[in-house]
């Protein structure tokens, strides 16, 4: 059997730890709707005292959510907190699991979030991943009860309890018995907890109490500051947390399943005595605990070997004996200290390009490490040295190959034929549930110890040295040999002023000649301006300018049509963050082309970054000039070169700089100057001062995008220079607004109302006022999302905004 291993070295005791883990096999399932919203001191306590294999499945990437750390939302944030949940799950010893639903914002309630996804789909991925993981346990992170969070989170809770009902019924989703069979989890529980308080049990309700606050000696670690490491890796989201000191309690409601006296795991099988040698085999582990050196982890290896002949001469098809093989040999490999890589000298390849690399083993130990191959596309590799690896003496076999050239592009699976809307076309039932795609290229390493062959499939990385980070390993990524790159993604053609963009074709290979082409665009609506080669660079640049034709929104896709008629036509994404790993990604060279009569000044305007968005970008399109003001940049002097200043999205939560300013802020809209701040969260706030009379954040919040608004559009900023209409509220995306303004007074104006359904109506979602000279603006309404997804209404309000009497 060929394991994907990770033959990271390990400390002996945490090789105890695992160890013993191994010994164990209960199974618990944890169900959620979001990253972030796990408990991970109770999964790293099932995890590491109990020494269950614990899965946490979340329904969603966290798509829909806000970004702390840079301005990627939708399936860029999407891609990144997934990462975040792989990372966290590597620091508290869970697993993961996704649906296909799409995160698409905050819902309310399980109604509107149901209406929005497809019930069954989402229901048959939450069957199959119980069928496929068999958990012993399930439990939920919220209860079923509508109303009291987030729509998502309640939808996780009644979902899963569905899946409880059906998963051990072969009558339910009978297309998947083809790759799995029926599973009935034991019981299923609440992970009961007030919202906003302490616990306090519910009489007539059975409840298990885990003390999570427990310190592990093996790790050097409480629960507390395991699950503290694991969530601040959610740095997206701002979930930086500080570890509890002593200890802590949690709590699970029991909500339906067997009876049980004394523990949730009560009648739970202990797996071992399925096997044929189920006795002899657990006891052989025991003796091999007992007799563990720690000063001397190798020494287990004779042992572990004997173990695994044991294992292997058994038939048992099941899942978690299959883990436990690979769980094994992941053993061995750590016993033995052994470290093997496999290292490209680039960080990318197309098919059809060559690769050159390095495969890497170190043995420290004494034990031999014999008949070493590898293949890669069908090669096989051999060191010309026969001779075994040992005594810390590495061996490096460089390895050069082909990519074969049909050999798919990296893109991450539930992407690949995704357009548009709150859910994952996934069609292939193995890949539903998985967390990410497996490693583009692979080689296959087979070895053999003191009689028995290995096969471990080795990642390729891309590995350099980095001068303040110092060793750096990164994923090696398929991408195309030709691609585009665009200066906007959206380009606007107003009265006066055609619309231009920058199409650059990069080559990875050579310059190939060729034709740029636009699809959804007659040849006599665009001309060609200029073309130049930039042969360092190994590019191809287009300035192309859009004619009018008819208002409105027009998509476009550009194309890059060689002498050989392939088409090139795909963006390739990268995302980089220091505590993830690189992320490439891939979709359609779009263009939205908005054609509009509206006024716009042009002016000079000043940009305030908050957490990151995309808005100067699309200010830039629109013929704005937008300078980027710096922490050294808060002068009355130097600000009031600018009409209009505008404060990014959650500034006064992470701008120093801004909030240790706020006078000088306050001075510039005294003095003339048009100040719009868009929303921040209400905690935590740098100043509680954000403008010239008091107000307060809320919570408040308007989820349904298309939510009816009152507006008065007699209001100076509704009235000109572009006069707004109710039909401006149309096409808005994912939300009209969150965290609006509340506790105001009457030097604030509130030019809209506006609710979700059965809600009361809302007037903080933008509040205005004159302040000496000048205007102040704080607006929840969700600019950030709306300007660069070419909302045309939204877009119109925004430069009423910037572009005041």
């Amino acid at each position: 059997m060929v394991h994907q291993i990770s033959a990271q070295t390990r400390s002996s005791a945490e090789i105890y730890h695992e160890l013993v883990k191994f010994k164990q096999t209960k199974r618990v399932l944890y169900v959620a709707a979001h990253p972030d919203d796990e408990n991970t001191r109770l999964i790293a306590y099932l995890a590491n005292e109990l020494k269950a294999q614990v899965g946490y499945l979340s329904l969603t990437r966290g798509d829909g959510g806000q970004n702390l750390i840079g301005s990627e939302l939708g399936i860029g944030l999407g891609q990144i907190r997934t990462q975040e949940l792989l990372k966290a799950r590597e620091i508290d010893g869970g697993r993961q699991f996704f649906t296909r639903a799409k995160d698409f914002g905050f819902s309310k309630n399980p109604n509107e979030t149901l209406q929005n996804w497809d019930r069954q789909t989402i229901l048959s991925d939450v069957v199959w991943v119980i069928r496929k993981f068999r958990p012993d346990i399930i439990i939920t992170r919220f209860n079923t009860i509508p109303g009291v969070t987030h729509g998502h989170h309640t939808t996780s809770a009644i979902l899963a309890e569905e899946a409880f009902d059906l998963a051990g019924r072969s009558d339910a989703f009978p297309e998947q018995l083809e790759y799995v069979a029926p599973w009935a989890p034991t019981r299923i529980f609440w992970n009961a907890y007030n919202f906003r308080g302490d616990f306090e049990p519910e009489e007539g309700k059975v409840y298990v109490e885990f003390p999570t606050g427990n310190f592990n000696p093996l790790l050097g670690k409480s629960y507390s500051q395991i699950a503290a490491d694991s969530r601040t890796m959610h740095k997206s989201q701002g979930f930086g947390a500080t570890a509890g000191i002593g200890e802590a309690v949690d709590h699970i409601q029991f909500i339906k399943g067997e009876p049980f006296s004394e523990s949730p795991f009560d009648g739970v099988i202990n797996r071992w005595t399925k096997l044929e040698q189920g006795v002899q085999i657990e006891q052989k582990i025991e003796e091999i605990i007992a007799h563990y050196d720690f000063e001397n982890p190798s020494s287990i290896v004779p042992d572990l070997l004997n173990l695994r002949q044991k294992l292997n001469d058994e038939s048992l098809d099941e899942v978690w004996f299959a883990e436990k093989l690979k769980f094994l040999d992941q053993l061995i490999l750590q016993a033995l200290g052994l470290d093997i890589e496999f290292n490209s000298q680039t960080e990318t390849g197309f098919p059809g390009a060559e690769i050159s690399a390095e495969l890497l083993l170190n043995n420290p130990s004494p034990l031999e490490v014999s008949n070493l191959s590898v293949q890669l596309f069908g090669e096989i590799f051999t060191p010309e040295n026969k001779s075994a690896v040992r005594n810390n003496k590495p061996l490096r076999l460089p390895i050069r190959s082909t990519i074969p050239t049909d050999t798919p592009f990296s893109q991450p699976y539930w992407l690949e034929n995704y357009v548009d809307g709150p859910m994952y076309p996934v069609a292939d039932q193995l890949k539903i549930g998985n967390a990410f795609n497996p490693a583009a290229v692979q080689s296959q390493l087979s070895f053999t110890i003191q009689g028995q062959t290995f096969q471990v499939n080795v990642p390729l990385k891309y590995k350099f040295n980095d001068q303040v980070k110092g060793e750096v390993k990164q994923p090696f990524s398929i991408v195309p040999e030709i691609d585009l790159s665009l200066s906007k993604f959206t380009v606007f053609n107003l009265a006066g002023k055609p619309g231009e963009v920058t199409v650059t074709v990069n080559f990875r290979d050579r310059i190939r000649d060729g034709e740029l082409l636009f699809e959804g665009l007659k040849a006599e609506n665009y001309r060609i301006l200029a073309v130049s080669d930039d042969s360092f660079r190994k590019q191809r640049i287009y300035q192309v300018q859009f004619l009018k034709d008819k208002p409105g929104k027009n998509l476009i896709r550009a194309g890059y049509r060689t002498e050989d008629n392939q088409l090139f036509d795909q963006i390739t994404n990268r995302i980089s963050y220091d505590h993830i790993p690189n992320l490439t990604y891939f979709q359609p060279a779009l263009i939205l082309l908005i054609e509009a009569d509206w006024e716009i000044s042009g002016e000079r305007i000043g940009y305030i970054a908050g957490a990151g968005d995309d808005v100067p970008a699309v200010l830039q399109s629109l013929g704005y000039s937008v300078t980027m003001i710096g922490p050294s940049d808060f002068d009355l002097e130097y600000l009031s070169q600018f009409k209009t200043i505008i404060v990014g999205i959650r500034a006064y939560n992470v701008n120093r700089d801004l909030a240790s300013n706020q006078q000088v802020m306050m001075g510039y809209v005294r003095s003339g100057g048009h100040l719009i701040v868009q929303y921040n969260t209400s905690s935590p706030l740098l100043t509680n001062r954000l403008g010239p009379f008091p107000f307060s954040i809320t919570r408040d919040r308007v989820a349904v995008e298309s939510a009816q608004v009152t507006a008065d559009f007699d209001h100076p900023i509704l009235s000109g220079p572009n006069p707004i209409q109710a039909s401006d509220f149309e096409g808005w995306v994912q939300e009209r607004g969150l965290y609006f303004a509340g506790d105001f007074g009457g030097d604030y104006s509130t030019p809209f109302v506006m609710n979700d359904p059965q809600e009361d109506p809302k007037s903080g979602s933008l509040i205005y006022a004159r302040y000496g000279e000048g205007t102040f603006i704080y607006t929840g309404l969700s600019f950030f999302r709306q300007l660069p997804a070419g909302v045309p209404g939204a877009i119109k309000l925004f430069i009423n905004l910037i572009d005041q009497p």
